[in-house]
């Protein structure tokens, strides 16, 4: 049986690594950041007090932490897994972090005898449970082939995009377009309101044309009726975002459309939403607008 180290079961972890469970990969989880969820370990997952002793088995190593320094300390830390890989180990990241630092570490593990592939994931909580992430892969494409098995028990959409840093580029790149989509949404049910239209309304005819959208589905109606629990949560999207800004610093290229979501986030985040679902940028287009299209 192919034995799975998963590394961060958090709001996206979690769910991933019971799909995993459920196609009847054996799991081993690491308790040196939080405590290993109890459903996995009823259902056969063993739990390790450190990374080390989680992934000494196994084949596979799943990372699925929040950023860049959580990563690095997976990998390099004190308790990082760097002295016990080997030819036999694959290092999956599937956290969504630094393109630059992904490269670094990739090459680093490499030495090791270990494969590396970084595997960022958009959907959301609800994609992570119902199994269907979309998974953007940087890597060799022979270590892909070899955990493609894997990502089809987590996701449907899943794509070989280029080398090490490749998958992180996508996904940064993803996380561009969707919150130039959520700001576009926002400006136009607040525009519709403030008109005097019902926004509710506005958005069900604009589903079936053109300005058709998955956000316009599902956060568009998350604004209409205020119900902002994440979800993704706006500080995590400001991580993202900085990651493209940072990004565009160095390769000299002009994102202004993305510094303005960045500024909207951050009036969300100076109003206590750092923990809002990233669908609550609206909230800040209603501030600036001074007019909240739920009447509250």
């Amino acid at each position: 049986m192919t034995t799975i180290a998963f590394i961060g079961t958090g709001i996206m972890g979690k769910p991933m690594a019971e799909n995993l469970q459920k196609a009847g990969y054996q799991l081993n989880l690491s308790e040196s950041r939080t405590r290993a969820p109890a459903s996995l370990v009823e259902g056969g997952a063993k739990a390790y007090p450190s990374n080390r002793e989680a992934v000494n088995d196994a084949d596979f190593i799943i990372v699925m932490v929040p950023n860049t320094p959580d990563v690095e300390d997976v990998l390099f830390g004190e308790d990082g897994i760097e002295p016990v890989l080997d030819a036999t180990k694959t290092v999956i990241d599937m956290s969504s972090i630094s393109p630059i630092e992904t490269q670094s570490f990739a090459a680093r593990v490499n030495e090791s005898g270990a494969a590396y592939l970084d595997a960022p994931v958009s959907g959301g909580e609800v994609g992570a449970i119902n199994a269907t992430l979309t998974i953007m892969v940087g890597g060799e494409e022979a270590t892909f082939e070899k955990a493609l098995p894997l990502f089809g028990a987590m996701g449907q959409n899943i794509n070989l995009v280029g080398d090490n840093g490749a998958g992180q580029v996508c996904k940064v790149a993803n996380q561009i377009i969707v919150a130039l989509n959520i700001e576009a949404v926002s400006e136009a049910l607040v525009f519709a309101s403030k008109a005097g239209a019902d926004p509710a309304r506005i958005r069900n005819a604009l589903l079936g044309g053109f300005a058709n959208s998955k956000v316009l589905e599902v956060h568009g109606e998350r604004m209409v009726k205020g119900t902002f629990d994440p979800g993704f949560r706006i500080r995590l999207h400001q991580k993202d975002l900085n990651l493209a800004l940072t990004g565009a610093e160095t390769l000299g290229v002009s994102l202004p459309n993305t510094k303005s979501a960045q500024e909207l986030f951050s009036l969300c985040a100076e109003q206590g939403g750092e923990d809002w679902d990233h669908s609550a940028l609206i909230k800040a287009i209603e501030s600036l607008s001074n007019h909240n299209i739920r009447g509250e």
